[in-house]
């Protein structure tokens, strides 16, 4: 007799799991199956969490190096022990996933460890991790199996030299010249990472921004502040060619994206960073009738339906932006659909977070959009060379960028560019949840003094101008 739930999730990452919880949390009977050794997906075990503090440890390093002087504190060179950073980076891994187990513990939720398929209406095939096969009967089917790293024709990928992120995440040396190809977030990240640590990096990116999608401006003016921290950058190009050397090293074969002269890079790692894709291999999804889209993935309605009855599927597998926070809201969603509640997710109050130094937060629309839709807007936008707290913590790079429609004023979008944007762009998503204008937001009060008054002066700035410039 096979096992039988109310719903069956399959993959634990953000989307996964918290679909799982909350769908427990309603009274569902629910089993997960996820193929890693671990639960929370690539997100906690090989992307977000780990990188995040690789970022941190990698940020403190180079403050001790180059800004304690100035703030009075005189200390030898620091020392880097990439081991020691690794194991710190192991372990808030290990904290988080632990924390996943915990919670599906708590919550009466199943696990299957092993690779999991649909085996046909209501059925879940799980091949077991070790060795066999069971059969979950289930009411409900929810896919949310995330995204791998997209790869580059002909170019070999062993994870030592040339790396995905995954590698990227796990060298044991600083590389002395690190070739990063994709000037999108991630290669920005973790080039910044191995920057900071000691690798002089080069970014190719076909396009001839970097960002593709985020504010022109801010993408604009966030590229020359990584030039001063030493990365160079070669734009509207495309790498041809990976070659291993006998020594150790690479040889990279750039050209023109519209054709051209080549050029030769030579290079001690190589990390791919060109985007993810989802990923929906041996799903079954044929036994049950459905068909991916052009890009590979799982066609859904509004309430996240495939066209097979009783699944559905999140996340990265599904149209939208490959954010783990995305696949948390629609994980919730689903779950509340499932149990005939009215589940909702506001993608025009998504936030964005680019994790560099400074980091780069966005919510809403970019000035590029509301062009391109002819919508009438207005700019308020503040510096924090002008704010108190930015001059205080030696972190005046950046800017806050509030973008309001003329008529209404109602704020459209949000850009910030400086040290903990990612925290401060979260009062922006409340405005924008809420409908709220900038002068709703330029009538709260921001405690001084904090990085957060230069909202505040941005929201002034759509009306008669800020008080401090």
């Amino acid at each position: 007799m096979a096992d039988q739930f109310d719903l069956t999730v399959i993959g634990s990452g953000p989307g996964g799991y918290v679909c799982a919880i909350r769908a427990a949390q309603l009274g569902m009977k629910v089993a997960v199956v996820e193929k890693m050794p671990t639960f929370g997906g690539t997100c906690l075990n090989i992307g977000c969490i780990p990188s995040k503090a690789l970022l941190h440890a990698s940020e403190l390093f180079e403050e001790a190096g180059h800004n304690f002087s100035h703030l009075g504190i005189d200390i030898p060179p620091p020392q880097l022990n990439l081991a020691q950073m690794m194991t710190h980076k192991d372990e808030t891994v290990a904290a988080n996933v632990n924390g996943v187990s915990f919670l599906f513990k708590k919550n009466k939720i199943t696990p299957f460890t092993g690779t999991g398929s649909i085996a046909g209406p209501g059925k879940v095939k799980v091949a077991l991790a070790g060795g066999g096969e069971q059969v979950i009967e289930s009411k409900h089917i929810v896919i949310a199996t995330g995204s791998v790293p997209a790869t580059l024709p002909g170019i070999d990928i062993d994870e030592e030299r040339v790396v995905t992120s995954t590698g990227a995440l796990a060298l044991d040396t600083v590389p002395e010249r690190l070739l990063v190809i994709g000037a999108g977030v991630i290669g920005l990240e973790l080039g910044s990472v191995w920057a900071r640590l000691g690798s002089k990096v080069t970014v190719v990116e076909f396009l001839d921004r970097i960002l593709p999608g985020m504010d022109s401006e801010v993408a604009r003016q966030f590229q020359r502040i990584l030039q001063k921290q030493s990365m160079e950058f070669r734009l509207s190009s495309k790498v041809k060619s990976i070659d291993k050397q006998d020594d150790g090293s690479l040889t990279v074969r750039i050209e023109p994206a519209q054709g051209g002269d080549m050029q030769i890079i030579d290079a001690d790692v190589a990390l791919v960073a060109i985007g993810r894709k989802p990923y929906t291999q041996g799903l079954g999804l044929e036994t049950v009738g459905i068909v991916l889209d052009e890009r590979g993935r799982v066609p859904v309605s509004p309430a996240y339906g495939t066209t097979a009855e009783n699944v559905y599927a999140i996340g990265d597998v599904i149209v939208g932006p490959m954010l783990a926070h995305k696949a948390e809201d629609e994980g919730i969603a689903v779950a509340e659909i499932i149990a005939g509640q009215h589940g909702h997710v506001n993608y025009g109050a998504m936030p964005s977070v680019v994790y560099t130094n400074p980091e780069i937060a966005s919510v809403g629309k970019t000035e590029d959009e509301l062009k391109a839709a002819g919508i009438d807007y207005k700019v308020g936008k503040f510096p924090f060379t002008a704010n108190g707290r930015a001059k205080a913590q030696l972190a005046t790079q950046g800017f806050v960028k509030i973008l309001a429609d003329v008529a209404t004023d109602r704020v459209l979008g949000a850009h910030i560019v400086g040290k903990n944007a990612s925290e401060m762009i979260e009062a922006l998503t409340v405005l924008m949840e809420f409908s709220g204008s900038a002068e709703d937001l330029a009538r709260t009060t921001a405690a001084h003094p904090t990085l957060s008054e230069a909202i505040r002066e941005a929201a002034l700035m759509c009306g008669d101008g800020a008080i401090h410039i």
